[in-house]
């Protein structure tokens, strides 16, 4: 085999840029980020075109599968299952947080108050827009500063994409008011829980996104 025809046999086995996105839920820009951090492995064909190291992309799922993130199938395709809007019988609550703290509380929370709806949570924003592709959740509650992709970032990336027009928004914060204004493009019309009045702020909002949600005419 020449050198050539190696490099075609490999660009056969490997993903473009495009494919990894639609396999993963994210916008394409998202993944040319996690190559430029070195979280997937990519290659260029003579002709320029981006190749993405297949074993690369699944050992990034696998390693989310293994997070505990959300359940995972083998193919890193989600298990959960689907809410209302979509014939789904349960709505469902993305989490993106880091603090495990928090983690913790909303779920206890969620537990205590809200038992109908499915939680999954992603420890990082780049997990996060993953998991909003393969959910398309009915409520989604984010955090402004996270690893990966911060939380205006991971919004202003949704809003772009028709499919997440059907998810209601919570922004949840440590950050006042002052330290939010840098955020405020992506901000605008979302309703902003303060970490320290969760347990008090969260409830409410949840009840109405979640009636809402039920009742969206």
């Amino acid at each position: 085999m020449t050198s050539r025809d190696r490099i075609k046999d490999k660009a056969g086995q490997d993903f473009s840029t495009l494919e990894v996105a639609q396999r993963l839920g994210m916008a394409v820009r998202s993944i040319q980020l996690m190559v430029d951090r070195g979280e997937l492995t990519a290659w260029k064909t003579p002709g320029g075109h981006r190749r993405i190291d297949r074993a690369s992309v699944e050992a990034w799922l696998e390693r989310r599968s293994s997070s505990g993130a959300m359940p995972l199938d083998e193919t890193g395709t989600s298990t959960a299952k689907p809410s209302s809007a979509t014939g789904k019988s349960r709505q469902s609550l993305l989490l993106i947080e880091d603090s495990v703290h928090f983690q913790k509380l909303v779920s206890l929370l969620i537990q205590q108050q809200f038992p109908a709806l499915d939680l999954h949570i992603a420890n990082d924003g780049i997990v996060g827009l993953a998991l909003c592709g393969q959910l398309q959740p009915d409520i989604l509650i984010v955090d402004i500063l996270l690893p990966g992709i911060d939380g205006p970032t991971l919004i202003t990336s949704l809003r772009s994409q028709p499919q997440f027009a059907g998810s209601q928004l919570i922004v949840l914060t440590s950050l006042d008011e002052a330290q939010r204004a840098p955020y405020a493009f992506a901000l605008s019309g979302v309703p902003v829980v303060h970490k320290p009045r969760l347990v008090m702020d969260l409830p409410p909002l949840l009840l109405s996104m979640a009636s809402k949600a039920a009742n969206p005419n």
